[in-house]
């Protein structure tokens, strides 16, 4: 068995399964407000997401350790040449989640007011810079013979913010179905319709970034060798256009499904266009970091294959049980009872 080419798919797997599903949450972070129209509004959506931010993290710490593990010379690649933007990911990260933790623990309205602007502009500012980031990987870096030849304001070119923007997307998109299934009362209304407005600009983004990944990166060449990885961007496509007919007849349950298989589907495609790179060089193919030349031994790919055949049933299990305990909208009276948000 080639471990090398089994863990690139369970490396493309966990950033995929952060994507899916810590996007909700960071959309509802930036667009909650959105649909909230006073205090009980706020606090609803707040709890919504209340049990299960810090659980869907827990794919972006597997996804760092198995770079870390598996590939190393990709894991101090991105924290040496992305590493500005990686430091910024984090201290997103890091106010998204003491705002969460932190808004209702006193019962004052300016200080929730403060950790929920907090909370806007750290998730946003996250899901921005995270699409930054894959679309730089995704379009090729400018990595030369003595490593990452270019700068900061490189990383910024129009298809990576493109790519950025796409993120926050999808990400408002998906946290909206969220909330539109996960509220109760007009909240839930105002949410969905905020997700049927937020659709179109999301399917432009979409047509916009997969024009632009075929005319302008490397993107395109193993869907041309391998048509078969076309029903990837297809089928993310068709899980948009189903999720839309969903949220129109009322299902948003269903409609928030469709969306993270959009999610999913759309960062597959990604990694599947870029394999056999991880980090693809913009300037000679030749110098990228690949599963061939950046590869842990052997023994290591095979040992820490049993690990996860072993650990990641029971983080899939953790996230559905999660799920099926905290499936329906907390009433009232369990909001007060727990003085949380």
């Amino acid at each position: 068995m080639d471990y090398a080419k089994v863990w690139f798919v369970l490396w493309a797997v966990l950033w995929t399964g952060y994507f899916a599903l810590d996007g909700f949450d960071l959309g509802v972070g930036f667009s909650g407000w959105l649909a909230a129209d006073g205090e009980e509004d706020r606090r609803d959506i707040f709890a919504s997401i209340g049990p299960f931010w810090d659980g869907n993290e827990v794919w972006l710490v597997t996804a760092g350790g198995a770079t870390f593990a598996a590939f190393p010379p990709v894991y101090a690649g991105l924290f040496s040449w992305l590493y500005p933007a990686l430091l910024l990911i984090l201290f997103s990260l890091i106010a998204r989640g003491v705002a969460l933790e932190f808004r209702g623990k006193v019962q004052d309205p300016a200080w929730k007011k403060f950790w929920e602007r907090t909370a806007a502009v750290s998730s946003l500012l996250a899901a921005l810079l995270f699409g930054v980031a894959f679309g730089n990987i995704f379009r090729g870096l400018q990595i030369g013979p003595d490593g990452y030849a270019g700068t900061f304001l490189g990383l910024l070119n129009p298809y990576a913010l493109l790519t950025g923007l796409l993120f926050c997307a999808f990400f408002l998109f998906h946290g909206q179905l969220w909330l539109a299934h996960k509220v109760a009362g007009p909240a839930a209304a105002r949410a969905a319709r905020i997700a049927g407005r937020a659709w179109y600009p999301l399917l432009g983004l979409f047509a916009a970034w997969a024009v632009y990944s075929w005319a302008d990166t490397g993107l395109s060449a193993n869907f041309i060798e391998r048509s078969w990885l076309l029903l990837l961007p297809l089928g993310a496509g068709v899980s948009l256009l189903a999720a839309r007919l969903l949220l129109a007849r009322g299902r948003a349950a269903c409609a928030f499904g469709w969306s993270f298989g959009a999610i999913a589907l759309f960062s597959l495609a990604g990694f599947a266009g870029i394999y056999p790179d991880l980090l693809p060089s913009r300037l000679d193919p030749a110098l990228g970091l690949n599963v061939y030349n950046s590869a842990s031994s052997a023994y290591t790919l095979r040992l820490m294959a049993w690990v996860v055949a072993l650990f990641l049933p029971v983080v899939v299990a953790y996230q559905y049980w999660v799920h099926r305990v905290f499936g329906a909208p907390l009433s009232a009276a369990e909001l007060k009872r727990s003085g949380m948000y």
